[in-house]
């Protein structure tokens, strides 16, 4: 099984390199960005299972670049995080397709938590799509009765 692969993104120095150092104790692997347009370009060449993804950032905002995360990398889980929460953008970050939502200060073993449950979501998933697409190649018994007729 592929060990997870998180990257956060968020605007605060501090913020990254904290959690980064909290997040590679305790054994995940980690990447950091400081804008959403750079974890767009994170993403066209690495692996990344879950997005820790900061609402308010200056340029491109946590709620655009989740919308383009979910276009162009669709499995990718995205959890949001702010300290600036509403419930508008608590809605808008769902329904744009975040798995998650967290308030900052956020506990780390909270965002390992969300972390894991987005992470097994996306597995879950991967599963579904390989036995679909396994499916689409196997025959039924009727159509190779029928094939061999």
């Amino acid at each position: 099984m592929e060990k997870l692969k998180m990257m956060l993104v968020d605007d605060e120095q501090r913020f990254l390199s904290t959690f980064k150092k909290l997040l590679a104790k305790k054994g995940y692997d980690i990447l950091t960005v400081p804008s959403g347009q750079d974890a767009l370009e994170k993403l066209r060449t690495e692996n990344i299972h879950v997005v820790i993804l900061d609402v308010k950032m200056p340029g491109m905002d946590g709620i655009t670049t989740l919308k383009q995360i979910k276009k162009l990398y669709p499995m990718v889980e995205v959890i949001m995080l702010t300290g600036h929460a509403t419930a508008e953008s608590a809605v808008e970050g769902l329904k744009s397709g975040a798995t998650d939502y967290l308030m900052k200060p956020a506990d780390v073993e909270d965002l390992i938590q969300k972390a894991e449950e987005a992470y097994s979501k996306r597995q879950i998933l991967e599963e579904k799509i390989r036995v679909a697409q396994t499916r689409s190649f196997m025959k039924s018994p009727r159509e190779i009765i029928r094939d061999t007729e």
